[in-house]
């Protein structure tokens, strides 16, 4: 009986430090795998490809990263703009406006920390920081869908 006791528990132990082991690697993976990334030598070439890059990039932008969740609508954009404007079409921040959060579930190397605090317009549904030529722009999900939720129905 106590062989078994010991077999049963070290089964138990071994599962148990597997998971902590795998577990985060599994969740990273899972999340990871329902995200797209792709990079861009300019706006034009963004737009080319079949990615739903914005269409207020401006074609002369360069350098651009993006990343978006294929499951929602999250979003993270970075590029360089050559006259460091805002966009055409795009509006700057509104005081006492807040910007929606930065997507949690989104993480990428090149988009900073914190850049929501310093919100300088918006362009669509996303909210944008210029700092000197560089455009950081995000896209919140929920945000997406609660605007498109209070917008009047389109009448036929």
């Amino acid at each position: 009986m106590s062989k078994v006791v010991l077999g049963v528990a070290g089964t138990g132990m071994a599962v148990a430090v597997a998971a902590v082991a795998v577990g985060p690697r599994v969740s990273d993976w899972y999340d990871g795998r329902h995200q797209e990334q792709a990079s861009y030598t300019t706006g034009s070439a963004a737009k080319a490809d079949h990615h739903p890059v914005p269409a207020w990039l401006p074609d002369n932008a360069s350098a651009i990263q993006y990343l978006r969740s294929t499951t929602g609508d999250d979003r993270l954009l970075r590029a360089t703009l050559p006259d460091g404007r805002l966009p055409a079409g795009c509006v700057t921040a509104q005081p006492g406006k807040t910007a929606h959060p930065v997507p949690a579930a989104l993480k990428a190397g090149w988009f900073p920390a914190g850049v929501s605090a310093k919100t300088t317009g918006a362009c669509g549904h996303y909210n944008v920081t210029l700092t000197g030529n560089q455009l950081y722009a995000w896209q919140d999900g929920a945000a997406v869908q609660a605007a498109l939720r209070a917008q009047p129905p389109a009448k036929h």
